[in-house]
């Protein structure tokens, strides 16, 4: 019987990018259904905890360059789902919350996507959360110390 050959990184990288365009995919196909993208997704779930965000973080979350994200907000505030304050702890900086509007948006939206969104089995969400959450720190670790 052959041995199996050990898993190389360029497989994973593969099949990470692989399941995060099919996610990505299922995803946009059930924000199309309400005029939504995938980049404002991203920033409205941020939004949604009712925390308020700089663009600095929003923009690291959602992964978007800052002069696309503004374009993106200032969409957003145009349909008047988000909203914009300065910072009360550092006025020169500005926070992004969502209104009443895009809240009721945002539940809408999570709503729909949970409800299409295939589940994985028997724990199976979990530990894969966990897993990729593990991959994450120690990828971050690692380009850490590579940066010093």
């Amino acid at each position: 019987m052959p041995t199996p050959t050990p898993r190389q990184p360029q497989d994973l990288a593969h099949l990470l990018t692989r399941a995060e365009r099919l996610a990505a995919r299922r995803l946009q196909s059930v924000l199309d259904e309400d005029g939504c993208s995938l980049d404002a997704w991203r920033v409205l779930a941020l939004l949604s905890d009712g925390q308020g965000h700089h663009m600095t973080s929003i923009a690291e979350t959602a992964f978007l360059p800052p002069p696309t994200l503004t374009k993106l907000v200032d969409h957003l505030v145009d349909q008047n789902l988000v909203h914009r304050r300065v910072d009360p702890l550092d006025r020169r900086r500005i926070l992004a919350y969502l209104t009443p509007r895009g809240q009721t948006y945002w539940r809408r939206l999570d709503r729909e996507v949970r409800a299409q969104w295939p589940v994985l089995s028997d724990g199976d969400d979990e530990l894969l959360r966990a897993l990729l959450g593990r991959l994450v720190d120690t990828l971050d670790e690692a380009s850490t110390e590579t940066a010093l």
